[in-house]
């Protein structure tokens, strides 16, 4: 089994040899809007808010300077989200929604002013106020307060990042957050969404599988093209020598003719 050094290290070269001359921009097979996702302290309460009683939450959506382990298409790397990193996008005062997991309905938006962001030294943060009638909100507010939920994350685009020389490590030092959405997700720490990191939960699930599974898994990686050994050519070897004709042999055949012509 290769421990997670040597395939942090297997990574990065093969990164290293596919880039060549030119420095890759981003982590390759990294979808162009990922979401990444922190754990992060939420706070909910009610608050009177324009004459009407809402539910603010409030919490952070992103770490600064806060590595996390990332996958693309060579292995393990980590990323780091650079301090400042939202100053531009958020000064061209983005249209961002919040919602739970990154689906449904929005309950808030930057749009209706119900979703404020801003960035400091922590990363991030978050502030949004929902509305109490609705069925959705109860349920996530009720899962807040039952610490069901305490995570946070953000959908964004990379806008600029660089590797480091070993390509280890990634850095993003600017995104976009138009068009993309913050809030509260059911698991936080390390973000999964796409084949390649994906990647990286099965290569730690494989001590656990059933064996009905691993036994597909083995059967379908043994069937890529590109992990089959190459194939050896096989030796010369000397012609068999051919098996004797049947019936009789020719000194026979000319002992019985010499004898046939004698007679005569």
């Amino acid at each position: 089994m290769t421990d997670m050094a040597t395939l942090r290290a297997q990574a990065a070269a093969a990164r290293s040899t596919d880039s060549g001359t030119t420095a890759m921009a981003i982590p390759r097979d990294r979808p162009a809007e990922a979401e990444v996702r922190f754990t992060s302290q939420l706070r909910a309460k009610k608050v009177l808010r324009d004459e009407m009683e809402w539910y603010e939450v409030e919490g952070y959506a992103s770490s600064f300077e806060r590595g996390y382990e990332m996958w693309d298409y060579f292995g393990p790397y980590t990323e780091i989200v650079s301090k400042g990193a939202a100053d531009k996008t958020l000064a061209a005062d983005p249209e961002v929604v919040f919602r739970f997991n990154h689906a449904g309905t929005p309950m808030a938006s930057t749009r209706n002013q119900r979703l404020e962001l801003w960035a400091d030294d922590t990363g991030l943060g978050q502030r949004a106020w929902l509305n109490p009638k609705r069925q959705d909100v109860q349920l996530l507010i009720q899962a807040i307060e039952d610490q069901d939920v305490r995570e946070q994350s953000f959908m964004f685009r990379i806008t600029e990042g660089v590797w480091s020389p070993d390509y280890t490590e990634y850095r993003i030092n600017s995104f976009d957050l138009e068009r993309g959405d913050v809030g509260p997700v059911t698991y936080g720490a390390n973000p999964h969404t796409t084949v390649a990191a994906r990647a990286g939960e099965f290569l730690a699930s494989i001590d656990h599988m059933s064996p009905l599974v691993a036994r597909e898994a083995h059967a379908r990686l043994g069937a890529r093209a590109d992990l089959r050994p190459p194939q050896q050519t096989a030796p010369a070897t000397a012609p068999t020598p051919a098996a004797p004709a049947e019936g009789r042999s020719i000194s026979m055949v000319r002992a019985r003719l010499l004898a046939a012509l004698g007679d005569e």
